[in-house]
């Protein structure tokens, strides 16, 4: 892998036009200090002082197929010299070959796809579907959740991003998920932790009206918020309940899908098929924006002779849907989605395993393929976060001092509140995971240091 010679004097030229003209998501614009890239290839990106990263995060959890594959950047190339956009009404072959594709590796029978641009809109739409099929209003979410940043989406999110968005009329009603080590039904056990989950679930539906529910949307894995593992029998029985009382159920593999835990899709583990999926991320990495609802026949079948009133100047892009085809077939040919499961078994669950023997900050390792989670805590007997929930400032200073720590040397985190997630792209290789654990064991002293 070659690294351009260092050009810091176009890393700053690159820096102050951001800071004069870029507004940043997520950010009070005056306290940010974004690295200027200059590249990026497989596992590593690099700034234009040629400091080398080790990606860590998959940027926002959706590189899965690494940086700059090549074979995807040349379907790109291709079809931009083919056919570079289309209207969405036009049957054109990257879309209904991306589509075939998809339908292929979805459960059950999941087999028409409405592209959107990303994963926020691909709930949108999932849930205009669930309202629309059922005639009913209300949809259902977890608090341990995030589901995307436009209106419906933000208002289905659980966290704390949901604050300053939600309209407060959204027609959304949230509850509580497993999680079993932070239960919030005094559970002793997973058995005891998916039971109840179960029972406190058809309470809420009992006490808002079956009959007014339209959907229950969950994150097939929470990611996010904390990489949350449904303890088995969870969702087979979220899906008995949405059975019973008519309720649409929505799968969200935005992040958890395409390679990403191990399977194509993370449904496959506990062999569940929802009534709608929804995708973005991983489908082609986010090399060109992409996203969509994979729909069940059913409600594909409500809307055969009713027109489905929804749409987007950019569904099924061109170029987006031919590196979609790429990424899929590369994943294919390549044993990605393998790859991933075996780093999970055999490098990552392990290694992270054996950090929490060494590092009294480590409450909890979880995780599957290359999607995991270390929640940090002061104490392991009390469990007390590391940091207070959705702390900023002073209060947050032991998760931004790790996080500082890990870039100095090489290695890019995604920390979230007392959480450090381990989510490197699905084409990691042993040498690369190893390195990056070894980084971990490093900087994990720091957080050891806030422990009582």
């Amino acid at each position: 892998m070659s690294i351009p010679t260092a050009d810091s004097a176009a890393g700053q030229a690159v820096k102050a036009a951001d800071r004069a003209h870029v507004f940043h998501s997520w950010s009070a614009q005056a306290l940010i200090d974004p690295l200027a890239v200059a590249g990026a290839e497989g596992s590593y990106f690099w700034d234009y002082e040629g400091n080398r990263y080790l990606d860590f995060s998959s940027q926002l959890v959706n590189t899965n197929i690494g940086h700059q594959h090549p074979k995807v950047v040349a379907a790109i190339q291709e079809q931009a010299a083919k056919l570079c956009t289309i209207a969405p009404g036009f049957a054109v072959e990257s879309r209904s070959e991306a589509a075939r594709l998809i339908a292929e590796r979805t459960p059950g029978d999941l087999d028409k796809i409405f592209f959107t641009n990303g994963g926020a809109e691909a709930n949108e739409n999932a849930i205009r579907l669930a309202r629309l099929h059922t005639g009913r209003q209300k949809i259902m979410s977890t608090y341990r959740s995030y589901h995307g940043a436009t209106a419906n989406a933000i208002a289905l999110t659980g966290d704390p991003r949901r604050w300053a968005n939600e309209t407060g009329v959204s027609g959304v009603v949230h509850f509580w998920g497993p999680y079993a080590y932070r239960s919030n039904f005094h559970a002793e056990n997973e058995a005891q932790e998916c039971e109840r989950a179960l029972e406190h679930l058809e309470q809420v539906i009992a006490f808002e009206g079956p009959g007014t529910v339209a959907a229950i949307i969950l994150e097939t894995v929470v990611g996010t918020a904390g990489v949350l593992i449904p303890p088995p029998g969870y969702l087979a029985g979220v899906r008995a309940i949405c059975d019973r009382f008519g309720i649409v159920l929505i799968l969200d593999e935005v992040m958890a899908g395409f390679g990403r835990t191990g399977e194509w899709f993370a449904a496959d583990h506990w062999g569940v098929t929802p009534d709608l999926l929804t995708f973005a991320k991983g489908v082609n990495s986010g090399y060109v924006p992409l996203g969509g609802v994979a729909i069940s026949a059913e409600i594909a079948a409500t809307f055969a002779e009713r027109p489905f009133p929804g749409g987007l100047t950019y569904s099924g892009h061109p170029l987006a849907c031919a590196s979609a085809v790429a990424t899929i077939n590369a994943m294919a040919e390549e044993g990605i989605v393998e790859n991933a499961r075996r780093i999970g078994e055999d490098v990552l669950g392990p290694g992270l395993r054996e950090l929490a023997e060494r590092h009294p900050s480590i409450g909890e390792v979880r995780g599957l393929g290359v999607f995991w989670a270390l929640d940090l805590v002061k104490n392991r007997e009390t469990r007390e976060p590391m940091v207070p929930y959705n702390a900023a400032g002073p209060a947050n200073a032991p998760m931004a001092e790790l996080a500082a720590a890990c870039k100095q040397r090489g290695l890019w985190p995604f920390v979230n509140m007392n959480r450090f997630h381990v989510v490197p792209p699905c084409t990691v290789t042993e040498e690369e995971a190893k390195a990056g654990l070894a980084v971990l064991d490093e900087v994990l002293t720091l957080t050891d240091a806030h422990t009582v």
